[in-house]
């Protein structure tokens, strides 16, 4: 018996020493197979279609709801929203006073004024006296948001909602891109 226990010894060495130089070489694979059964972060991602709306600042929340069910399977998380334009925005604010929506693009318009008259304001014209403004629009606002998901619910303040707005004058169909990236229930 004692050469076979030998042997036997010789074997679990044998493997304790390459299993040693394997998680050496290769430690993201060790800690992949290891951590695997306890890892729950999920993520995905989708395109999303706007309606197609001319100027004007659009309430949007109940559509992305409608748009990413799977909201609800996330216990905490991120959701991110991307528009993939230079000429129109995406924000959060107030979601009830429709008054809210209205001053906000009149406010805009005086703050970053079209050049209808001719004046000179803007360079670029090509695509119309509103394209500029609404690429110095979309600047100022900004192409995303990012909100909290708890409990399956975006964690949105009493009165806030997300906004999409459209700075030109012409209908546009607009794409965003939807991420979502957090723990599952």
């Amino acid at each position: 018996m004692p050469p076979q226990s030998a042997n036997t010894t010789s074997h679990l060495t044998t493997f304790l020493i390459v299993s040693i130089f394997v998680v050496a070489l290769f430690p993201s694979i060790f800690v992949g197979i290891f951590w695997a059964p306890y890892n729950s972060i999920a993520e995905s991602q989708k395109s999303l279609t706007l309606p197609s709306r001319s100027r004007g600042s659009y309430l949007i929340t109940d559509h992305i709801l409608k748009e990413l069910p799977e909201i609800k399977l996330y216990k905490t998380g991120l959701l991110n929203l991307f528009i993939q334009h230079t000429s129109c925005a995406l924000s959060l604010n107030e979601n009830w006073d429709q008054d809210v929506r209205a001053d906000m693009s009149t406010a805009l318009d005086r703050i970053v004024p079209e050049d209808k008259k001719g004046e000179g304001l803007y360079r670029h014209d090509a695509e119309g006296s509103d394209d500029m403004p609404a690429h110095v629009k979309s600047a100022l606002i900004g192409a995303s948001v990012t909100i909290p998901i708890t409990n399956g619910k975006l964690s949105t303040g009493t009165w806030q909602g997300i906004w999409y707005l459209e700075f030109r004058d012409s209908k546009h169909t607009r794409k965003v891109v939807a991420t979502l990236q957090g723990e599952k229930m």
